[in-house]
Formats: C-alpha cells, structure tokens, sequence
C-alpha cells in the first residue's frame, strides 16, 4: 500500500475515483444511441479532483455542482440509478427527467441542483452557507466552479460577501485550462488567481499538479477551519479533461489543443497510480463489482417510464 495512506484509504480512493471513470466511458459508449437525451460534459481525467474535495465531506455537508458535475455528483454519493434515469429523460432521474446531464441534484445526499449557466451556483452555494451558518450545526458547502467561472461578475460578488459574513464555504477551481476551446493564456491578462482570490481576504491554495492525497489534505484542512467559524477557504485545483468539451469523443484534431498535453496528464494519471498499489485480485474484486452496479443503473434507466404528459405544467412557477 501507499506509504502516506492506509490501506482503507487506498481502496476508497479508488474504488471512487475508478467508479467516476466507468460511469462516464459507459456515458460515452451510449451516447451515439440516443439512448441519452442530453448533451453530456465528462470528467474523465479530472477525477482527483472530485474525489480529494468530497471524500473528507460528512454525509450532511453541502456540494454544489456545475454543468460538468457528474464527478462531484458521483463522489459525494449521489444516486448512480438516478442519475443515468435523468440522462435518459426519464420519470425516475434525479430530476424527473426534466433536467438531463447538466442539472443534477441529489438533496437527501447533498448535492444542490447544478445548472447549465456558467457561474450560477456560486451565489447559490453561498446562500446555502449563510443558511447553514445561522443554522450553527458545523456544517460546511464545498462549491465547484470552473477556470471560466472566475470571469463571471457574479465570482467576484459572491467572494466578497462570503468573505464579509465567513461562510462557511470551500470555492473549488477545477481549472482544466480551457473555457471551451479558450486557454486561460488568451483569457487572463495574469495566470495569477489564487493571488486575486485573496484580496478578498480569502485564504487561498494553489494545487498543480493534480495530486490526490494533496487535494484530499487541503479540503479536509479548509472542512476543519470552516467548522470552527474561520470563514471561506479557495482552493485551484490544476486539472485536465481527456475528452471534448461537451459530448463523448476525443478533439484532438481541433486544432486549439495537442495530444502531447494530454500525455503529460495521462502520466500524473491518480487512479493509475493507487492502481499500481493495490493487489492485482483487489482490483479484479472491484472491477467487477463496479461492472454490475454500473449494468444495473442502465437496466434500471432503461425500463424506467418518460414523464407522463402532466408534467409539463408541474415543478413550475405556476400550474
């Protein structure tokens, strides 16, 4: 086993973060079917990030997730038969079959219901907080947000009020590096964020390299400051997607990314390298394991019924 981790650790950190990655190439080999009903946006590659953050989470504790959420959504310990129902429009997803891929929601685990709008459930991670710190109960919201979402106005409104009431909130940065297909070099006048961050009085912590037990040290850091009324914390989680940005297959050949910088992230590849710790009938025990529960959330999709044509006038402002 892994020196700085036990041998429980090794096994749920991997187990996790392998369980994201099944779950998303299953997404991606069924997507041409139609079978799936929304646009998807996959986390292969960034599964590290999901996991170090909600892995030091208690069951009550908050995430909020953006339209990339699979990941975040999976490893806080979102219902996987809900959410390939949802990704299938159907009665039984997590939310009714009305919200697809990018609006998932898990409230009995939770996970508050992410949004397609870019920055969005940053002021309502937020909100979330100030609910919880009134509430006194310790319990903490780690929101997830992209490098695209920092330009957001409403980025900047939302640190500056969490900062002033000391929320109880962790800000994740999954910068992958691309807004689409925009480097942050061709979007930010300085690569500086973390240093931005702070102004706001924000303790900040820049991780580059995609390390996972680095990830997992930080959050659980920030959780236990958070707990004691410290305020928020910000943490940049350097990352990188393997896949395009929205849909299931590789881009390579768009001329805005190269091969060699996928190479470099394959190399620091963390579930390859909890992977190579394990005993080979460990991973066999989990492979496997992991291939019914998958097989059994599609089967469950599958036969699961659309919305009955009522639902269209339900879950709106008015009926």
């Amino acid at each position: 086993m892994m020196a700085d981790v036990s041998p429980e650790d090794t096994l749920r950190l991997y187990r996790a973060m392998l369980r994201i990655r099944r779950v998303e190439e299953e997404v991606a080999r069924l997507y041409p079917s139609d079978s799936i009903k929304s646009p998807v946006h996959l986390s292969i590659g960034q599964e590290a990030v999901a996991v170090g953050i909600c892995d030091p989470l208690r069951a009550e504790d908050i995430v909020s997730i953006t339209y990339r959420g699979h990941a975040a959504y999976l490893a806080k310990g979102g219902s996987l038969p809900a959410f390939m129902a949802e990704l299938y429009g159907k009665a039984t997803g997590s939310a009714a079959g009305k919200g697809g891929s990018m609006h998932l929601i898990d409230i009995e685990r939770g996970i508050l219901g992410a949004s397609a709008v870019v920055g969005t459930n940053i002021p309502v991670a937020v909100g979330y907080a100030l609910a919880l710190k009134r509430e006194g109960r310790g319990r903490v919201v780690a929101c997830f947000l992209g490098d695209g979402a920092t330009e957001e106005g409403v980025f900047s409104e939302s640190l500056n009020f969490a900062a002033l009431k000391r929320l109880p909130i962790l800000f994740v940065c999954e910068n992958n590096g691309y807004a689409i297909h925009a480097t942050t070099s061709q979007r930010w006048a300085s690569d500086q964020l973390c240093a931005r961050v702070s102004t706001y009085g924000i303790p900040a912590t820049l991780l580059a390299d995609g390390d996972l037990l680095a990830i997992r040290a930080a959050a659980a850091a920030a959780y236990a400051a958070l707990r004691q009324g410290a305020g928020p914390a910000f943490l940049e989680c350097r990352t990188y997607r393997w896949r395009e940005h929205v849909g299931p297959n590789e881009d390579y050949d768009a001329g805005y990314r190269s091969r060699a910088e996928l190479e470099v992230w394959q190399a620091r590849d963390q579930i390859a390298r909890l992977s190579a710790a394990l005993d080979g009938k460990e991973r066999d025990r989990i492979d496997a394991a992991l291939s019914t529960e998958i097989a059994a959330a599609v089967a469950f999709a599958e036969r699961s019924p659309f919305p009955g044509i009522e639902q269209l006038t339900h879950d709106v402002f008015a009926e």
